[in-house]
């Protein structure tokens, strides 16, 4: 009777383990998919960076192929992707049923897609790669992107996270990456701010313009013993002249009587 209770206890360890694992690989996908993430922040109506981050969720298979849609309903001017050693980056590009305005100039046509294909580089069991690209300007008037991504392995299966997250709602099985977008800032373009940073620091060294009138006169002051001291080179310049004809006519007139004493 003891022996039968032990080996009921074993069976239902190797049961409840069983339906664990099983539970772990249903919500697989949940864990392990493809997503989107700035460097920093993706100001509204900026310029960002960002990493689609792709991990390996096969134990037998090697991720070999990355496709990347870009958002249609927000277009991107500019997409550069960075290099990755191992793989080839391709951006396609589309026309635009509505042209942009980008800098005050006319954008007909933008980036609908970037692939990332294998050229010697693989992503294997367990591991996982990062794809950082460029991209802009970011739309003003909404808060996220969605990237529908298509992930292809060397046994030709391919995982297509494309299912668009809902708020309020639980995760989808292959939810498509989210790029979450920040407030806008003043500067679109990430400027360092180094002649803001001067003017400030000016304003703090005279505040509400104090110094300003001392400043004035110093330069004033400044002006005036440039320009006295350069009357006084000019004065200079004039007697050195004058002197130089004088020493040049006696020279003549001295040549002149050595002359005649040597005819005498």
């Amino acid at each position: 009777m003891e022996c039968f209770t032990v080996n009921n206890v074993s069976r239902l360890a190797v049961a409840a383990a069983a339906a664990a694992s099983s539970a772990l690989l249903l919500c697989g996908p949940a864990f392990a998919h493809v997503s989107v993430q700035p460097e920093g922040e993706a100001a509204k109506g900026g310029f960002a960076t960002v990493n689609f981050k792709v991990p390996n969720e096969r134990d037998n298979a090697s991720t070999v192929k990355l496709e990347i849609a870009l958002p249609a309903d927000h277009p991107l001017s500019s997409v550069l992707p960075q290099p990755v050693p191992g793989w080839k980056a391709e951006v396609t590009t589309a026309k635009l049923d509505k042209p942009l305005t980008v800098h005050g100039r006319q954008v007909t046509e933008a980036a609908s897609k970037i692939t990332w294909t294998s050229a010697g580089g693989r992503i294997g069991p367990g591991q996982f790669q990062q794809f950082p690209v460029s991209i802009g300007q970011l739309p003003e008037d909404t808060g996220k992107l969605v990237f529908k991504a298509l992930q292809t392995y060397d046994n030709k299966e391919v995982v297509r996270w494309i299912e668009e997250p809902q708020d309020g709602a639980a995760e989808p099985d292959y939810p498509a990456p989210v790029l979450t977008l920040t407030a806008a800032t003043g500067d679109h373009h990430g400027g360092s701010g180094a002649g803001k940073a001067a003017d400030g620091a000016h304003s703090a060294e005279h505040p509400d313009g104090e110094g300003t009138d001392d400043k004035a006169a110093e330069d004033k002051a400044a002006d005036e013993e440039s320009t006295a001291a350069a009357s006084t080179t000019d004065s200079t310049a004039r007697i050195l002249a004058v002197v130089g004809i004088l020493v040049g006519a006696a020279g003549v007139a001295f040549g002149v009587l050595a002359g005649r004493r040597r005819s005498a």
